[in-house]
């Protein structure tokens, strides 16, 4: 029954969201950036992620019931964003750091493990813990900001990661409450079918927020049982966090500022390479995109659910995506030189 409701209400305030919002030209795509909107055409409600927030404060349930209103907190900073309020990244990078400080400090949210003794060893530190905890966070948040380019890929991303989470927690009967995850799933896929047809995009607010509360579950599902390996939930988000790692070491190699945004990110590549070669144009070229590109981490994250306990094999999988996201890399960037 509860699923109803979410269907319905979510539903509803989607569309009385994204028509408020055209008719007070409030959180629209006004393209004051070339590489944010490099793939649209039209003026398109920036409507996702305050959908996705009120429904999440609604259904959504916490141990911990100051959760929701520190939620809120990293929701506000990617909604400032959206607004133009924080347009500096600088700006915006320190208040995801204060946000996420404060979270990680009131909620007690850490990374227990990751099965590397030296490190796990250096995890027994409080102090350790809280750092690196809150870098991992920090890397999830940017890197879902930077794959949220084209219509489905943010999204389509964290629907599939979230299903196989359900499917694996079921299937290898893990003791962990899988409700929030089924709920985040008929969230997304009723915005996934406004963002699909270009009618909505989830925004700063929306990437951060639907990257954290994920990051926050998988954290939680990774200390709840060692049958699930912490690499596990590595194959599960390693491209929004190989995606900021990559962006940084390519700026600093061609001697760009860090907070300086572009169009040569992965999936910008794809776009432009599939607009060349295919000939495609408009929405379905953008939607076009982002389903491929998800299409390619849905094989990433079958072979991860069939390993979700063994930390070798899936150290090699994280291992091979980094090796072929590289080389897709390499070969757009020459293909669409020539």
């Amino acid at each position: 029954m509860l699923e109803i409701y979410v269907i319905f209400f979510t539903f509803l305030i989607t569309i009385i969201l994204n028509l408020f919002s055209k008719k007070k030209q409030f959180l629209v795509d006004k393209k004051f950036s070339p590489h944010k909107s490099f793939a649209t055409e039209n003026l398109i409600p920036i409507t996702g992620g305050l959908i996705f927030f009120i429904s999440c404060l609604f259904f959504l349930s916490f141990e911990n019931q100051s959760t929701k209103f520190l939620l809120s907190l990293i929701f506000i900073v990617g909604l400032l964003s959206d607004t133009n309020y924080l347009f500096s990244p600088l700006k915006r990078f320190f208040f995801q750091i204060l946000s996420v400080i404060i979270f990680v400090y009131s909620d007690q949210l850490f990374i227990d493990s990751i099965r590397i003794t030296t490190i796990d060893n250096l995890l027994d530190n409080i102090y350790f813990k809280y750092f690196f905890t809150l870098f991992c966070l920090l890397i999830l948040v940017n890197g879902a900001n930077f794959i949220d380019g084209v219509n489905t890929l943010l999204l389509g991303y964290f629907l599939t990661l979230s299903a196989i989470c359900v499917i694996g927690v079921e299937k290898f009967d893990i003791p962990f409450d899988v409700q929030n995850f089924k709920i985040i799933i008929i969230i997304l896929i009723i915005i996934l079918i406004f963002n699909f047809f270009g009618k909505l995009l989830t925004g700063d607010g929306g990437a951060y927020l639907i990257s954290f509360i994920i990051g926050y579950f998988l954290i939680d599902l990774a200390n709840s049982s060692e049958r699930v390996s912490p690499y596990f939930v590595a194959c599960l988000l390693w491209y929004p966090a190989y995606e900021c790692f990559f962006s940084i070491i390519r700026k600093k190699i061609t001697k760009k500022s860090v907070a300086d945004p572009d169009n040569k990110h992965l999936h910008q590549l794809i776009f432009m390479f599939l607009k060349k070669n295919l000939k495609l144009k408009g929405n379905f070229l953008n939607t076009f995109t982002g389903l491929s590109i998800n299409f390619y981490n849905a094989i990433i994250f079958y072979f991860a659910f069939h390993n979700i306990s063994q930390t070798k094999n899936l150290i090699f999988l994280i291992i091979i995506s980094l090796l072929l996201y590289n080389f897709a890399y390499l070969y757009l960037k020459k293909n669409l030189k020539d």
